[in-house]
């Protein structure tokens, strides 16, 4: 089972890639997709056991007709809401990956065989009219999320995921696709560009135009990941 973490962007991103893959005739029908991204649910709101935000994700998979312990792979998007509080760069990154380890901590004891979560930062916000997560802190998120892995890869207790090295504490961690793009300034590996009608209004959350381009990445990755094509493809599906 395939389930998404994460605040209002992931919510939107995830619920229209949930609704793209129900169709896809070489997703595995036995993995079932639930988005439990929630609107308004920055990074520092997953990181208690007590939080209100997995009850609610507790009703959503028993809606999908799944149970907390059937949950296997995750994708994780977080973000702080008004990082500038936190500081310049690398402040504001450094306590978002604080988050981050916490947030990856209740997701394995709330879900108990998770064996995997795929991370990815945020989408350009360059267009942002607030304060919520503009440029330059949607771009440095990603260090948050490169730095969390590298603690992982360096041994790290508290993300330990090896039980000959001791307690587990967090599922093996990996990157997830990569959605930032520099504007209307393609990227070099895809050409990918945000213009300003793949945003809302707000120009932090993204249009259904940005949204779709989200969910291409993330079928793209999921369908060619060597970790992951494995058990979201059909035995006999080609990408």
């Amino acid at each position: 089972m395939l389930l998404s973490v994460g605040m209002s962007n992931t919510a939107n991103e995830f619920g229209r890639f949930m609704r793209s893959a129900q169709d896809d005739p070489q997703r595995n029908p036995n993995v079932v997709v639930v988005n439990g991204a929630l609107g308004s649910m920055t990074a520092n709101c997953w990181a208690t056991s007590d939080s209100r935000v997995w009850p609610e994700v507790e009703n959503r998979l028993k809606a999908a007709g799944v149970t907390a312990k059937q949950v296997q792979a995750v994708w994780m998007k977080h973000a702080c809401g008004g990082p500038f509080h936190l500081g310049e760069f690398p402040g504001h990154a450094q306590r978002l990956k604080e988050f981050l380890a916490q947030d990856i901590n209740q997701t394995l004891q709330h879900y108990p065989n998770v064996r995997i979560i795929y991370a990815s930062s945020r989408i350009y916000g360059g267009y942002a009219t607030r304060a919520l997560n503009p440029e330059p802190y949607a771009y440095e998120s990603a260090f948050a999320v490169r730095w969390v892995i590298q603690d992982q890869i360096k041994g790290v207790p508290d993300l330990n995921c090896d039980p000959s090295k001791g307690e587990v504490k967090a599922p093996v961690l990996l990157w997830g696709p990569y959605l930032w793009a520099d504007g209307i300034m393609p990227r070099k590996s895809d050409g990918l560009v945000y213009r300003q009608e793949d945003l809302g209004p707000d120009g932090t959350h993204p249009s259904p135009a940005g949204q779709d381009k989200v969910v291409k990445l993330l079928t793209d990755f999921f369908k060619t990941d060597p970790t992951a094509k494995s058990w979201y493809l059909k035995p006999d599906a080609k990408p």
